[in-house]
């Protein structure tokens, strides 16, 4: 555990129900901050994919406190009342979490307008939203911590691409989304500092090494394994920037953690990994 500098908040993860979301709100819970998940009630896609409840019932098996708030972040209808809703579970909302993202992979001279506009929503509109609704009430308790969960992609890959062309082109688009939340939530960060309201963004400096990623990046990560990283280290890095009064942040996961020296822990908090550098477990993951 860590020195208890979340613990008695209450924190809204989006895209919690598994990925991570799910991890994030379970460190949260550990340290004894009381956690809000959201996702969308969407079929499950077999032993990849856990659901809102399965997440909540596992925290709450912890001893600590879990809600459940479903919305789907693509409709402006149902994310708008989502904080509101999300309060009557613990109170006032003291750190959101917008992790939450879609993705739909096309070559950029190519991808639908269709698709652009649905991840624009997601990755862009639905985190905006989220951080109006929270930050009127961090501004009254002058108060508050709003991270986003942003994406390497938002920077054009370095040639020779690691995998290959293809790869790096597809991503493109996603990336420009996540280009535009890194963007917004800067000068978003700038402006409400000054009430005590630290807003940062977050992405990966390898592939978090998920269940899921795995299914799709295995061969990457077999090939190359210092293209991944732990879902620890993310996540140790998501605690630093909603604990401690950084502002305006494009921050790097691993790069952050070495900038502040601070240690990778395990999910539950309880023990002591290693360093920025810790390497993704690769067995039993990876085919």
């Amino acid at each position: 555990m860590t020195d208890g500098l979340i613990k008695g908040r209450t924190a809204l993860i989006t895209g919690a129900s598994r990925g991570i979301g799910r991890a994030i709100a379970g460190r949260l819970a550990a340290e004894g901050t009381r956690v809000v998940l959201s996702a969308s009630r969407m079929g499950s896609h077999g032993e990849l994919n856990g659901t809102l409840e399965e997440a909540v019932a596992e925290i709450e098996a912890t001893g600590a406190q879990a809600a459940a708030v479903a919305a789907n972040l693509a409709s402006d209808e149902e994310r708008g009342d989502l904080v509101a809703r999300a309060e009557k579970c613990f109170g006032p909302i003291d750190i959101l979490i917008n992790n939450a993202a879609m993705g739909r992979w096309g070559l950029p001279s190519a991808l639908s307008l269709k698709d652009r506009r649905k991840m624009m929503e997601v990755n862009l509109h639905a985190p905006v939203d989220l951080a109006q609704q929270v930050a009127p009430g961090m501004r009254d308790r002058g108060e508050g911590w709003i991270l986003s969960i942003s994406s390497d992609t938002a920077r054009q890959f370095d040639v020779p691409y690691r995998d290959s062309p293809e790869a790096a082109h597809v991503v493109a688009p996603y990336g420009a989304t996540k280009a535009a939340l890194n963007r917004y939530m800067e000068g978003l960060a700038h402006e409400l500092a000054p009430q005590g309201i630290f807003v940062n963004t977050l992405a990966p400096v390898a592939i978090v090494l998920t269940q899921e990623a795995a299914r799709f990046v295995g061969h990457i990560a077999k090939a190359n394994p210092d293209m991944v990283e732990p879902m620890e280290t993310m996540v140790e890095a998501a605690l630093e920037l909603v604990s401690e009064r950084h502002v305006g942040r494009v921050a790097y996961s691993r790069r952050l953690l070495h900038s502040v020296g601070r240690a990778v822990r395990s999910l539950d908090g309880r023990r002591e990994l290693g360093d920025a550098f810790l390497a993704a477990d690769l067995d039993g993951v990876v085919g």
